[in-house]
């Protein structure tokens, strides 16, 4: 008996920090950074100030739950869309036109203090080293087929992959971003 209930504590401990994440996010994307209190998240959250202390200090480390939860959101994406192509050169691709999508989607979303401080520190670190090195095996994938030149680093060509892409998040539309990915693959081709 005492693991059952173990495992519906974890599962309710597990259910709060999520409604408090998903809560904070909701009411910082409505207010702002700076226009959200620990007792505004304990009200909409419907748990006590107590009880929300015991899961988080502040609301940055709040924001910071949330912000892994979206890294690795994202990187499943990357994962799964690499997955569903056996191809090496289309699997470069689709990993490109989910990871532009992905920024495309997520531009602008957030107020500029949020992303100043969502974007500041480590945390990025390791998510960058992981897409970098998803892409960098990648593009070895597809040189060693021949599909992607093999006169260039890996690593220098995952560089310009990941940069190029970042000019998605200031076109206009999902089918700007997948003309933006071809350019980008059509730049890695053999010459």
């Amino acid at each position: 008996m005492p693991k059952l209930w173990s495992r519906t504590v974890e599962s309710h401990r597990r259910e709060v920090r999520e409604a408090i994440v998903a809560t904070t996010a909701a009411l910082v994307a409505g207010r702002g950074l700076r226009g959200v209190t620990m007792s505004q998240i304990a009200e909409e959250t419907g748990i006590g100030r107590a009880t929300l202390y015991k899961y988080f200090p502040d609301v940055e480390s709040i924001l910071v739950a949330w912000h892994e939860q979206q890294i690795a959101g994202h990187l499943a994406q990357l994962a799964a869309a690499r997955d569903a192509v056996a191809d090496a050169d289309e699997r470069l691709q689709a990993v490109l036109e989910t990871y532009a999508l992905i920024i495309h989607r997520s531009h602008g979303h957030h107020d500029a203090d949020l992303a100043a401080f969502l974007h500041r520190d480590e945390q990025l670190a390791g998510a960058r080293k992981q897409l970098h090195t998803i892409i960098r095996d990648l593009v070895k994938a597809a040189a060693a087929a021949g599909a992607v030149r093999a006169d260039v680093a890996a690593d220098e060509l995952a560089a310009y992959c990941l940069h190029a892409v970042g000019a998605a998040g200031a076109l206009s539309s999902p089918a700007a971003v997948r003309r933006l990915v071809a350019i980008i693959v059509a730049g890695l081709r053999p010459g």
